[in-house]
């Protein structure tokens, strides 16, 4: 497999991983939505995809060569990784507490997922990592602009979902999936352009 392909394939299920996200995740957040199933496979989908995010910046970097691909790469990586403690925390912690809280009949231990959600350094983290990578994303879409090698738009749809990741945290729930679609569309949109950027080299 060349490093388009991996790359292509990375960007195809970062979209899809994202989109499931808020689609399987529940749409309240509650005891009985943390406690469910669904609470843990969204989070984890989320999880997938943003290392899946990291893979495909570097992928991206390989295939254009510049350096501000290169630099993309760096903040998404950056970004990824001060966002998926929190992630974990809210997949695995607030899943724990929440089925606890259910089985003792003890709703104050939701109290708990409460503390930990805005402790100032964890939420601090988190901002700035999603943040971050909507910078990646940014940047990304305009070295792809720039390149020559890929359509000039194949990475706006993804760069605008990414930027937008912290807003639609305040959005209603059928807005919140809206926005997992633009990001699974930037995703696939780019993954094919980087499928035909070989042939078309070659053809050239």
């Amino acid at each position: 497999m060349t490093s388009p392909r991996l790359t292509s394939a990375a960007f195809a299920l970062t979209g899809v991983l994202l989109f499931v996200y808020p689609v399987v995740r529940p749409s309240t957040d509650d005891a009985a939505a943390m406690a469910s199933p669904e609470w843990v496979a969204g989070h984890l989908a989320a999880m997938l995809g943003f290392v899946l995010l990291g893979l495909g910046a570097l992928g991206l970097h390989k295939v254009l060569g510049d350096r501000l691909s290169l630099r993309a790469a760096a903040v998404t990586w950056t970004g990824a990784g001060l966002t998926l403690p929190y992630y974990g925390a809210e997949d695995f912690g607030l899943h724990v507490i929440a089925e606890r809280s259910l089985r003792d009949g003890a709703p104050a231990l939701m109290e708990l997922a409460t503390l930990f959600r805005y402790n100032s350094l964890a939420i601090t983290m988190f901002a700035a990592g999603l943040a971050l990578m909507g910078a990646g994303g940014v940047m990304a879409a305009v070295a792809v602009w720039r390149s020559g090698t890929l359509p000039k738009e194949a990475g706006t749809a993804l760069a605008l979902g990414l930027a937008l990741f912290i807003p639609q945290f305040f959005s209603p729930y059928p807005l919140r999936i809206a926005h997992g679609a633009l990001i699974m569309i930037g995703g696939l949109w780019l993954a094919a352009s980087l499928l035909r950027a070989p042939r078309t080299a070659s053809a050239a």
